[in-house]
């Protein structure tokens, strides 16, 4: 039997999160708009091959082409200048966010090493979860034998529910392996 995909969940969910929102507008219904991966490279911008591995994992991993990030700024303090490649990002819309978060959930989660589940602390007060993952070859597209440098990446994924309570519940519906809060009790 074929695992449900994130869409095909998020589809059969959508009337039960308009009931609890109270929402008539169906553009209302909390969703999920993108999802934003980003790797920060301040560190080793000198060492090309590594930011190139970086750039080839992040492109393996999304399924897209990855954009540079340029420092605003220059920060003596983290001998920073500005117009400095400092990261790489990449935001994922419409069926590769969709296939990007069926991977996640179902295939990278489940190998992080210790996972306990994510904490509800990481949804914040617009309705985003931020993830940070320590170790990029949790993902299945990364062949761990061939890796020489180990890196972590944040995802955030941004929803358009108005409340937190809502992009939890959007959440939960959705998968994602949210951690049971400590006023829930024993339900």
């Amino acid at each position: 039997m074929k695992a449900q995909s994130t869409k095909e969940r998020y589809e059969s969910i959508k009337a039960d999160l308009a009931k609890e929102a109270n929402v008539t507008n169906a553009m209302n219904i909390p969703s999920i708009s993108k999802v934003v991966v980003n790797v920060g490279i301040g560190r080793i911008t000198k060492e090309s091959d590594k930011v190139d591995e970086v750039y080839n994992a992040i492109t393996a991993i999304t399924g897209q082409k990855p954009l540079k990030t340029q420092a605003r700024k220059s920060i003596a303090g983290f001998k920073i200048r500005e117009g400095q490649d400092i990261g790489i990002k990449v935001t994922l819309r419409g069926e590769r966010m969709w296939q990007f978060l069926t991977r996640l959930i179902n295939g990278a989660l489940p190998r992080v090493r210790d996972f306990q589940g994510i904490v509800v602390s990481s949804v914040d007060s617009n309705g985003n979860l931020n993830i940070g993952i320590k170790d990029h070859t949790v993902f299945p597209e990364i062949v761990a034998e061939q890796v020489k440098y180990i890196f972590g990446l944040q995802i955030t994924v941004v929803s358009k529910a108005s409340s937190k309570e809502d992009a939890e519940k959007l959440f939960r519906g959705l998968g994602f392996p949210l951690q049971k809060r400590e006023d829930d009790g024993d339900k």
